[in-house]
């Protein structure tokens, strides 16, 4: 099966997708044994005999044919390794691009990964940090405390005494990450071509995957995310971030601030009667929010394992791997999108949608906008105290999937973080109600953008952009006329779509000209010639005779290719379809 699909995917192989795919065959060879080990479950699936569907199973003996397709998907990314388990993750916040139920089965993606032994995790640091362990930390325990697929993390104490975490990346996980990526590049431009692989943007999903990686990949950007949320939420009492020890940091070890804490998934084991939930939810809300909608840099990962709770009401962030960040007219934007959803204004929601994302040529707008309406009466006529977003937001990443509307990778991730924060609030409230806290910041933000300041600052930007067009343009029109005078002026055209078109008129005319040519052929005799006879003797069948060899070739082959190209018009449906209507 693997060489199958090898074969396939090969006939639409790009040049450029040769070099990574030759680097690593042997790694291209396993992906696709796996993903082909998986996809037998298709057909075993739809058979009768139910002894049948019990054969193929994954490495954990789970029968593959008796899982949803989503289920395999999800078991196939978790067998090939870390690089395709982080690929799930990054996939399931875009339920735009790849549905709500792949989503949410990717969702449940389980991010461990085997530990390197200590030894080696030792040779690691001393290697980075240039000392001997026993130099740099007054405590180091061997023993992880978590193992995801980048890092494993380490209890420590540094010669202060102060208590910290130590994560490492694991050994060779950069040469396996990059061999992954070469791998999907690949895939990603053989698939490109494929009808059924179109929608889900191969190239482009896979380019943003590999920058998401590589950022994680460097530790030195996470430290630096570390640096800045610490010191914006110095201040706030509310919130503990954990503190970057810059000395000891490289793009391959984090050290910083050991954060103890209940786990927001584990907040029933909490027995402290001071612990106020709806205050806590309150807390946690308000942070994000003004991470989202003051600063547009926000912590992108709020799932309860990456959220503490600390005694006194307060809440700890943890992991800040994957950040968002969103300029100010997405975020204006997205303020916009929510409250018309809770306001039930589906003509500013539907304008608001198509100019965030990129629609297809072929979108049905009137069917689009009938069914956002409807979307919109449903949920803008409920109390606000009812109101759930995630459910909203959910409702409607489905309706941008199925009419294939793209919109923009941050503006998915920014949605996602507040359906997971929604999820993580009601863990600890479940009354909570994240929609009757944004509407205040809508408010907020609505007086910051009238502000005097704010004016004056867009007023600023908006006239050194025309300053600038004033300063280019007559410059730009006196090249174009030169060019005009010269005869160099240039007017490029980009046909879509005629490729067929113009293939079907091809061939139509070959048909003809080969059938008249033919014709002419048997009319004339041309050598050599079938049922031949002689003059005045009866003809040898059917009333045949002297029948030109070449010509009735000709005829039969035109006569087919003319049957061919009415099947071919007949298929696409264009047979007799007014296009101008």
């Amino acid at each position: 099966m693997a060489n199958v699909a090898a074969t396939a995917l090969t006939s639409h192989m790009k040049i450029t997708s040769i070099p990574q795919i030759y680097r690593n065959v042997n790694r291209l060879t396993e992906v696709l044994s796996v993903l082909s080990k998986y996809g037998l479950a298709d057909g075993i699936s739809r058979l009768n005999f139910d002894f049948a569907k019990g054969l193929l199973k994954n490495r954990d003996g789970e029968a593959l044919a008796r899982h949803t397709r989503e289920a395999r998907i999800r078991m196939a990314l978790t067998e090939l390794g870390p690089t395709f388990i982080k690929l799930g993750q990054i996939l399931s916040t875009r339920p735009d691009l790849v549905g709500k139920k792949l989503a949410d089965e990717l969702r449940s993606l389980q991010d461990n990964a085997p530990a390197d032994p200590p030894d080696r995790i030792r040779e690691i640091i001393e290697a980075e940090l240039g000392q001997p362990i026993d130099n740099l930390f007054d405590d180091f325990r061997d023993d992880p405390i978590a193992s995801a697929s980048i890092g494993q993390v380490h209890r420590a104490k540094l010669k202060t005494g102060d208590e910290i975490v130590v994560k490492v990346q694991h050994d060779g996980i950069v040469d396996t990450v990059r061999k992954d990526l070469d791998v999907l590049t690949g895939l990603a431009q053989m698939v490109e071509g494929f009808p059924e692989f179109s929608a889900y943007r191969p190239v482009e999903t896979v380019a943003e995957f590999q920058r998401t990686l590589r950022r994680e990949l460097d530790f030195g950007r996470e430290e630096r995310n570390l640096e800045h949320f610490h010191a914006r939420f110095a201040d706030n009492p509310n919130v503990t971030i954990p503190r970057p020890y810059e000395p000891f940091c490289t793009s391959r070890v984090l050290v910083m601030e050991y954060v103890e804490g209940t786990k927001l998934s584990d907040v029933d084991s909490i027995h402290d009667p001071t612990l106020d939930r709806d205050e806590l939810a309150r807390h946690g809300v308000d942070i994000y929010l003004d991470m989202i909608f003051a600063d547009g840099f926000f912590h992108a990962d709020p799932h309860p394992g990456n959220i503490v709770v600390l005694p006194g009401n307060r809440i700890g962030l943890l992991d800040f791997g994957m950040v968002g960040r969103i300029d100010e007219g997405l975020r204006e934007d997205i303020e916009d999108l929510l409250i018309s959803i809770a306001n039930g204004d589906s003509t500013h929601l539907t304008n608001l949608i198509l100019r965030i994302g990129n629609a297809p040529r072929d979108l049905d707008e009137t069917a689009f906008r009938t069914e956002l309406a409807d979307f919109v009466s449903h949920y803008g006529s409920q109390p606000l105290e009812r109101f759930k977003l995630s459910g909203a937001l959910d409702e409607m990443f489905d309706m941008i999937f199925r009419y294939r509307i793209a919109i923009p990778a941050q503006v998915a991730m920014l949605l996602k973080v507040l359906i997971s924060l929604e999820g993580s609030s009601k863990l600890l409230s479940p009354s909570f109600n994240l929609m009757q806290v944004i509407r205040p910041f809508h408010r907020k933000a609505i007086l910051r953008r009238l502000s005097p300041a704010r004016r004056i600052k867009k007023f600023r930007r908006v006239y050194a952009e025309i300053e600038h067009l004033i300063e280019v343009l007559p410059r730009r029109i006196t090249d174009i006329l030169e060019q005009v005078q010269a005869g160099k002026f240039d007017v490029h055209l980009e046909h879509r779509g005629l490729g067929p078109s113009v293939n079907r008129l091809v061939l139509g005319m070959l048909a003809s000209a080969l059938f008249l040519g033919s014709s002419l052929m048997l009319s004339q005799q041309v050598p050599p010639l079938l049922f031949r006879t002689l003059p005045n003797e009866p003809s040898y069948w059917l009333g045949l005779s002297n029948v030109s060899l070449l010509g009735l070739a000709g005829c039969v082959v035109s006569i087919l290719l003319s049957l061919r190209l009415l099947w071919a018009i007949g298929k696409s449906g264009h047979l007799d379809r007014d296009d101008s209507k």
